[in-house]
């Protein structure tokens, strides 16, 4: 069977190959993950870029999952030895915090420098993540004005662009990084649910069916026939053919965007698709 989630375009291409070269005068790095999935928006090769760096974790979209779901990450996270940062970039929410986090590794940054004979200087950040997770409009909330475009889709920027945060602090904006093969099919089809992939990398009929029994798995089966009318009583793909026929004149396809359109509006509720592992071992990368 053919990979369900395969995209990789070529500005995307172009983006990381010129990352590479920025980040060489990177100081910090903002990694920003979808709060929904901490672990499947956690891109492989974050933990090479970030290595010799400051490196603040940052769970975006909070409000997209019940408060029981982050203390759970938030305790977990913890148990690996990272802080974790919770954000709302939309409404502004965990900004404040994650602020003064950046002013401190700034100061520990240039305290390292003049004790090296070298001057004090503003410090780089970037903000890294899958694309659609929060960045650009992080990004807005630390400057507290509308500097680089925002949207809820994928792919929205383009080009990396430094900005100026504060005269201690200056951002790179960089587009959504992906990586070159999506080894991991079972990640890749939770950012496709979660819309932090483009469309054109998924067929959506393929991807609901496995929304409705990630959430049949989770305990949310509940969520789907309050909101459709319809029992979870077999697998996702019986699920999407039903629902296609009771609601939607048996249009398989429309069904399939209705369902993934609902989740990431919030309509079936705040639902992370992830739960901390058991085991308290695993990597978090």
């Amino acid at each position: 069977m053919s990979p369900i989630i395969q995209w990789y375009p070529g500005h995307i291409a172009k983006a990381e190959r010129a990352l590479k070269e920025q980040l060489k005068q990177v100081d910090v790095i903002f990694e920003v993950r979808d709060a929904r999935i901490p672990l499947a928006s956690c891109h492989p090769q974050i933990r090479q870029w970030a290595s010799g760096k400051q490196r603040l974790l940052v769970l975006n979209g909070m409000d997209r999952i019940s408060d029981r779901d982050r203390q759970q990450w938030l305790t977990w996270f913890e148990t690996q030895g990272e802080t974790v940062f919770f954000t709302n970039a939309q409404r502004g929410e965990g900004i404040r915090r994650l602020q003064q986090a950046a002013v401190r590794a700034g100061a520990a940054m240039n305290q390292r420098r003049q004790q090296r004979g070298m001057q004090v200087r503003a410090v780089r950040a970037v903000v890294l993540g899958f694309p659609n997770v929060g960045k650009s409009a992080l990004i807005n909330r630390l400057l507290q004005q509308r500097v680089v475009e925002s949207a809820a889709r994928p792919g929205v920027t383009r080009q990396l662009r430094w900005v100026r945060l504060s005269p201690t602090l200056e951002l790179l904006d960089a587009p959504g990084v992906l990586p070159m093969n999506f080894k991991n099919q079972e990640a890749a089809v939770k950012l496709a649910i979660c819309d932090d992939i483009g469309q054109a990398a998924y067929d959506p009929c393929r991807v609901a069916p496995i929304l409705v029994e990630l959430m049949h798995q989770l305990g949310h089966a509940d969520r789907l026939s309050d909101r459709y009318g319809l029992a979870v009583t077999d697998t996702g793909e019986t699920y999407l053919h039903d629902l296609a026929t009771n609601r939607y004149h048996g249009d398989l396809e429309r069904a399939a965007r209705q369902l993934l359109q609902d989740y990431r509006r919030g309509y079936l509720g705040a639902i992370a698709l992830e739960r901390p592992p058991q085991n308290r071992s695993e990597s978090v990368a």
